[in-house]
């Protein structure tokens, strides 16, 4: 396993621990009222495992890849809380605070994984 690999597959496994809580609290704090809330719990239990699979040598590449892509869509589905999230840091309301808080987060742990994936892949050229 290269070492970029190993630090692409740790960081990985870290943040989709951090996914997985983010969604468990988000769930917890929405009353048990919205299923939804569970997303970044899916993905961080598909990029935690991911990133299991890739410290093994030859998974290591097609893993990593795999979390790119999964990072590159948890950013993609949730820019639409952008505009919640702007709300909040500059002292406006919104409806709820779960929701904005929750995508805030899955829009910076994500950008992180692509960043990580990202420099596996160039480093690896």
């Amino acid at each position: 396993m290269s070492e970029t690999g190993a630090q692409t597959t740790s960081v990985g496994l870290a943040l989709g621990g951090v996914l997985v809580v983010v969604g468990i609290g988000a769930y917890v704090l929405s009353d048990f009222a919205s299923v939804t809330a569970f997303v970044p719990t899916v993905f961080g239990v598909a990029i935690a495992g991911l990133a299991v699979a890739g410290r093994e040598q030859r998974r290591e590449r097609p893993a990593i890849y795999a979390i790119g892509i999964l990072a590159i869509l948890g950013v993609l589905g949730s820019t639409r809380g952008i505009p919640d999230v702007v709300a909040l840091l500059t002292g406006g309301s919104v409806d709820s605070v779960v929701a904005p808080v929750t995508q805030g987060v899955m829009i910076v742990v994500c950008l992180v994984l692509v960043l990580a994936a990202g420099r596996y892949v160039l480093g690896t050229r």
